[in-house]
């Protein structure tokens, strides 16, 4: 009779557990398992939640490249609607499945404003802390926001505090959120490659970059090597001109990166950039530059010209508040068996 009441305890906290967020089920993430390739025995947590960008889409893509061209492990983790198990970026204070980050070799991130429960938290931090490579995107400049009155152990990581200036995107990243330096959803960008770094090799095979989010203002510090400026466009397509005047004089860092030494006395290898949104993600200078990416931060051999061609239909939501696709489960990103092989 006690084995059972035990038993009937257990899996009421379990459900418990489950509702709130602290424990995923197997259905909260999608696992990208590569069979073939330099990156058999890696494996990279890419962290989605932004209520813009569509992260949820352009993760899961860059995932996919990454196993099936590359060989690594990609686990996917989302912000998720604990009623019904759904994909939503609006619920800043969801990461099922963090415990992931624990066997992480690197971290890829596109966040924006998240304040997760601290025990998701920590997890990421623990990764941190332990020297893991991060790449990150777009709005993780300003991945965290903690109320004011927080009491949480991690609300220095707060994009606005004064406790650690500027946060976890001034600190660590290099820079956190300023403006937007060009028109947002008039002015798109073309990258431009620093001509004293194009030997780097993360720039290996990387050309023609293009994106339609706008550029950022950006400063980061004197130890960041920025690898590529954004030019401010006058539309929202690669083959339209640069805007004349003060936009681009100078034009603004849109992608560099930066060896960190954390507070547990580990460096991170950091790539950073403004970029970095799923419909952004259609360009293959800006997909190959990110690869390359995780190849530089894994200390691996970058490849002459990295294989990122698109893995099955990748067809992104423009970015936008409110747009992202409901209804959508972590399940359906799945790897299908009729896709390409590598």
């Amino acid at each position: 009779m006690k084995t059972t009441v035990i038993k009937s305890y257990l899996w009421a906290l379990l459900a418990v557990l489950l509702q709130s967020g602290l424990v995923a089920g197997a259905a909260d993430f999608v696992v990208y398992e590569g069979k073939s390739g330099p990156g058999v025995g890696k494996h990279i947590v890419f962290l989605s939640g932004d209520e813009e960008y569509r992260s949820e889409e352009g993760l899961p893509q860059l995932a996919k490249i990454l196993a099936v061209r590359e060989g690594f492990k990609c686990t996917v983790l989302f912000a998720i609607n604990p009623k019904d198990g759904t994909i939503d970026p609006t619920n800043t204070k969801s990461l099922p499945g963090a415990e992931a980050l624990d066997s992480a070799d690197a971290v890829v991130m596109l966040l924006r404003f998240r304040q997760w429960p601290d025990a998701q938290m920590k997890h990421f931090v623990d990764a941190y802390l332990a020297g893991k490579p991060i790449i990150a995107l777009r709005t993780s400049t300003h991945a965290f926001s903690y109320d004011k009155d927080s009491t949480s152990p991690y609300a220095k990581y707060t994009w606005n505090g004064s406790a650690w200036p500027g946060g976890f995107g001034k600190q660590v990243l290099g820079e956190t959120w300023v403006a937007h330096h060009g028109a947002h959803k008039k002015e798109a960008t073309r990258g431009i490659i620093e001509d004293s770094v194009k030997e780097d090799v993360i720039l290996r095979g990387v050309s023609d970059i293009f994106g339609t989010t706008d550029v950022y203002t950006a400063n980061p510090p004197a130890d960041a090597r920025i690898l590529v400026r954004g030019q401010v466009l006058t539309g929202m397509n690669p083959t339209d001109g640069p805007v004349q005047g003060k936009k681009n004089e100078p034009m603004q860092p849109v992608v560099w990166t930066r060896l960190h030494k954390n507070e547990a006395g580990k460096t991170n290898k950091i790539l950073c950039t403004t970029m970095g949104a799923a419909t952004d993600l259609q360009n293959e200078g800006l997909r190959r530059l990110l690869v390359n990416a995780v190849f530089w931060g894994l200390g691996m051999e970058v490849p002459t010209k990295a294989e990122v061609s698109l893995v099955g239909d990748y067809q992104p939501t423009m970015y936008g508040f409110g747009e992202f696709k409901k209804d959508v489960k972590p399940a359906s990103l799945e790897l299908k068996n009729d896709l390409p092989k590598p």
